[in-house]
């Protein structure tokens, strides 16, 4: 077994044991990255029982390459005598519906039609290329956009179905096992257009921090990651917690649907950070947004809100104060009206 193989296989046993007996679809796009991967997770087999099946989505974005990449895709699984599937998606159209820019709209068709096809053929997970190099990029960028600490612990190995084998791999020790393999791959322009912020990120930003400022700018942002994601570890753990003392759920009529009751006592006496972090998973859960602005808002009502008042969040959520408690319910169903509750 190659040693880049035994690296993954190795990782596997110990961060995800369980993937180890599944059936995997492979999102593979005929690029360098996920072409390793392919042929890494086949080379498993004899040591395993992965099932895999590769799994290649035309964004219609690139029709004079999509060919030629499909081509790329049906041969490598047809060496290594694996399923292969192409699934068309048209991340235009939902880019216009979405508001979306075409990268986010990409990104959504393309999770979106690897989890049908998961459930179409009943398979377990889906594993993508993601490498420590994406890692570095990704954590760079959400710093940019204002990511706090959950999204600055960048990508996970697993996040629900999704599996991320090669994310502590770099892309040159990937390069270097595709050429010692003499394994075929594609070049996919549009990583190239630096109209989309990563590209920048990724041809610009971070090769002038790395000679002009750090030359160790990746790791560090690797280690960053790797320290705020053993916290946020932490504080999941704590967040089911207070969860569980501080929030009661029920279901009320047909308009009003969820109601949230949340506990102003138990409340006040969490940490801030922990209070914060009840007050987004309940927003979430009553299907509404999560804007920075309504947390604070629910936050300081928790602590310190007069009995009898209310706030106005979005899609007509609405939050009653009480002494003990605070309410949240949609009591015209989820359309975003105005007008208080209270009788004048």
């Amino acid at each position: 077994m190659h040693p880049l193989e035994q690296t993954i296989y190795r990782l596997l046993l110990r961060e995800m044991p369980e993937t180890m007996s599944s059936a995997i679809l492979v999102g593979i796009s005929g690029g360098s990255d996920s072409m390793a991967l392919l042929h890494i997770l086949a080379a498993l087999r004899p040591q395993s029982r992965l099932t895999l099946v590769a799994a290649y989505i035309d964004h219609g974005l690139r029709p004079r390459e999509t060919p030629v990449e499909w081509a790329c895709v049906r041969t490598a699984a047809a060496k290594l005598q694996l399923d292969c599937v192409m699934v068309s998606v048209d991340t235009a159209a939902a880019a216009i519906a979405g508001k979306l820019s075409p990268e986010q709209a990409a990104r959504e068709v393309r999770y979106r039609a690897f989890a049908d096809l998961v459930h179409e053929r009943q398979l377990d997970l889906i594993a993508v290329a993601h490498t420590a190099d994406d890692q570095a990029e990704e954590v760079l960028l959400r710093l940019l956009r204002g990511g706090g600490r959950r999204a600055l612990s960048g990508m996970r190995y697993r996040s629900g179905t999704l599996i991320r084998p090669l994310l502590a791999i770099r892309k040159d020790e990937l390069m270097a096992y595709l050429a010692e393999k003499n394994i075929s791959f594609c070049h996919d322009s549009s990583n190239d257009d630096l109209r989309f912020l990563r590209n920048r990120i990724r041809h610009e930003l971070l090769p002038l921090l790395e000679e002009r400022y750090d030359s160790g700018i990746r790791q560090a942002l690797l280690k960053t990651a790797a320290n705020l994601g053993e916290d946020e570890d932490l504080l999941e753990r704590l967040l089911a917690r207070s969860w569980e003392e501080t929030v009661t759920m029920e279901t009320a009529g047909k308009e009003e649907g969820l109601i949230c009751l949340l506990d102003r006592a138990r409340f006040r006496a969490l940490h801030p950070a922990l209070q914060r972090r009840v007050i987004e998973k309940l927003l979430w859960s009553m299907g509404t947004t999560t804007r920075y602005e309504h947390i604070i808002a629910v936050q300081t009502a928790g602590r310190e809100g007069r009995s009898g008042s209310e706030l106005h969040l979005s899609r007509g959520l609405r939050v009653e104060v009480g002494r003990e408690q605070l309410r949240f319910f949609y009591p015209r169903g989820k359309e975003s009206w105005r007008g208080s509750l209270q009788p004048h």
